[in-house]
């Protein structure tokens, strides 16, 4: 293994410049690598903190071209982008991770339950749905739920019909039905994959969302749930990476249901929300630990130094315009608080503005801290809606 680096040891691309891109910006300075950012706007949050960002397109092949020959390593924060100049450039030699055929897989929501339902990973009964009908819905069978095969993410692209008399709420989009899932929690797991192939899990965590929104609002570590059923989830989160074959950090989600039964619902190949806690509550977080793989650098302890609550900071609703961070000074009064802000020069309601990790000794302390720290901090916006 290498192990004379010259400085700056490594020039990463990254594409994507929002949040989880800032966050890689941090851990990669840490390591002593230089950054280059691809994001449609300027000064974006992790474009401000890199050393160079490029303007453009995710879907721009001249832009993406410019960023991959200007670095050793490129990688990427976000799932929708144009797969096929990524895919171009690997085969001309340049090294992209995770590979772009897998997220041209990942993209597709029913090729990723197909190859889900190939290597026996358990998962919702599914059907495709090129054409949505009323018919085909019926034959299938209500509660159902209807997800487009592109697009989909924070809780868009995801329809839940309890009855043939909901079928007017349809994604007129091709798409696939599962069976809804009479769930017990909701539960992810972050996996790490490095070159050689070797894995390391994180602990499991209880995901609570938002009813009204559908996007997650708490995020509780380690999960409440026996340790025969972590030992499982952990199983079942590696073998749905090695079954992708993926390099780098992945979040593998799942569902378990009220018979006790563990089913992957999705994997994102990239940093996940579920897995900010780490940046305080692990001995190695999970954007270090993302470079790390894709660098063929050890990787890291996956250790849980902390039980701990990760709470998203969202904008209100009845704002917009340049955030107004209120109850800072409240929040960060209350022992074992973290804040991340994001550095997004506009807020709108429930945008994801920051998130806070809350660490103690004690779980359903740290929930009561999290309780605390919800009823002060909020982030609201010069505009009133």
């Amino acid at each position: 293994m290498q192990d004379s680096f010259p400085y700056p040891v490594k020039r990463i691309g990254i594409i994507g410049g929002g949040q989880l891109g800032r966050l890689m910006v941090m851990a990669a300075h840490k390591l002593g690598c230089a950054v280059t950012v691809l994001d449609p706007h300027r000064n974006s949050p992790a474009g401000q903190l890199a050393g160079h960002e490029i303007v453009g397109n995710f879907d721009d092949p001249v832009r993406i071209r410019e960023l991959v020959e200007s670095c050793e390593v490129t990688t990427y924060d976000i799932e929708s982008i144009g797969t096929e100049p990524l895919i171009e450039l690997v085969e001309q030699g340049h090294v992209i991770l995770p590979d772009p055929h897998l997220l041209a897989l990942i993209q597709d929501k029913l090729q990723q339950k197909q190859r889900f339902a190939e290597a026996g990973i358990p998962s919702a009964d599914f059907i495709p749905m090129e054409q949505p009908g009323a018919e085909a819905f019926r034959q299938f069978g209500y509660p159902l739920v209807q997800k487009a095969r592109r697009g989909g993410y924070d809780g868009r692209g995801v329809a839940v019909l309890e009855s043939e008399a909901d079928f007017d709420r349809h994604l007129k989009t091709p798409s696939l039905l599962e069976r809804r899932i009479d769930t017990d929690k909701e539960l992810a797991v972050m996996v790490v994959r490095a070159t050689d192939g070797e894995m390391r899990c994180y602990p499991v965590v209880e995901m609570v969302f938002d009813p009204a929104q559908n996007i997650l609002d708490q995020l509780l570590v380690p999960a409440r749930i026996d340790a025969a059923l972590d030992r499982q989830a952990r199983q079942l989160a590696m073998d749905t990476v090695k079954a992708l074959d993926g390099v780098g950090i992945f979040g593998v989600e799942f569902f378990l249901d009220r018979n006790g039964q563990l089913l992957v619902n999705e994997v994102a190949p990239r940093t996940h929300n579920s897995g900010h806690y780490t940046i305080e509550a692990c001995v190695t977080d999970q954007f270090e630990q993302h470079l790390r793989a894709i660098l063929g650098l050890p990787l890291g302890s996956t250790e849980l130094l902390s039980p701990a609550v990760m709470l998203n900071l969202l904008g209100e609703p009845g704002f917009s315009g340049r955030p107004r961070v209120c109850g800072l000074s409240q929040a960060l009064a209350i022992p074992g608080v973290s804040i991340h802000l994001y550095g997004k020069a506009e807020t709108r309601p429930y945008r994801k503005m920051g998130h806070v990790t809350i660490l103690d000794a004690d779980l359903d302390r740290a929930r009561e801290k999290a309780r605390q720290v919800s009823r002060v901090l909020r982030i609201e916006g010069e505009e009133q809606l």
